[in-house]
């Protein structure tokens, strides 16, 4: 299990996602991004890909996929908020995508 992410600890590994356009989740301790693909296959294999990541991880995100859009949502419910899990699967998202 991991820990709340806190302090400086949380600013410092957030501060790059942050640049990458994740975005601090309002009145949740969560971050989001919305990812856009050049159609629906490709989002959908991206999402597969990321799911083998998310299981080895055991890890998952919250997520919704509309044609070539896909809404992820990072947040650690068993520390009720944000973990280095959180940080983990969204550098391994944004890595996938390029």
């Amino acid at each position: 299990m991991s820990d709340l992410l806190t302090g400086d600890d949380r600013e410092q590994k957030l501060d790059p996602l942050l640049k990458s356009g994740w975005a601090v989740v309002a009145e949740r301790d969560a971050i989001e991004k919305r990812f856009e693909f050049v159609n629906f296959v490709h989002a959908f294999g991206w999402m597969t890909k990321v799911a083998l990541w998310a299981e080895s991880l055991n890890h998952h995100p919250e997520w919704s996929n509309v044609y070539r859009h896909v809404h992820v949502i990072l947040t650690t419910h068993d520390v009720g908020g944000l973990s280095a899990k959180d940080i983990e699967l969204a550098q391994k998202m944004d890595q996938l995508t390029g």
